[in-house]
């Protein structure tokens, strides 16, 4: 596989925000810590970044300050496995600090009423 050409030699993506992204708080699915993400995204010269874990709003302290620390704007989700008929995966972005309050309650809800711990559903 060949190498990436150097940050320099690379196009920039201004305008482009990535909407899905999970960090290594999504355990054996993600493999980049929050702070590396922003790194990065903020050096591909994206607009914004949503750190979207699974399940969980374990990365985006770490993702925030790092995003502060660069000016990169940061979006603050998640994302939930949807079993059913036909599986899907819902992605959800807080609008303000309302939703960010409503989408931790449904986190904790989710995760309180799984019968393993680590685990939800959601149907």
């Amino acid at each position: 596989m060949a190498a990436l050409p150097p940050l320099s030699q690379q196009p920039q993506l201004s305008g482009y925000a990535e909407l899905r992204c999970l960090s290594n708080f999504s355990f054996l699915k993600g493999a980049s810590q929050p702070e590396e993400l922003v790194t990065r995204a903020h050096a591909l010269g994206y607009t914004a970044l949503a750190i979207t874990d699974e399940c969980s709003m374990a990365g985006v302290v770490r993702a925030h300050v790092a995003a502060k620390t660069c000016g990169l704007k940061l979006l603050v989700g998640s994302q939930f496995k949807v079993d059913g008929e036909a599986p899907f995966t819902l992605v959800v972005l807080a609008c303000n600090l309302n939703g960010y309050g409503n989408l931790c309650e449904f986190i904790t809800r989710l995760r309180r009423s799984a019968e393993k711990k680590g685990s939800y559903q959601l149907r």
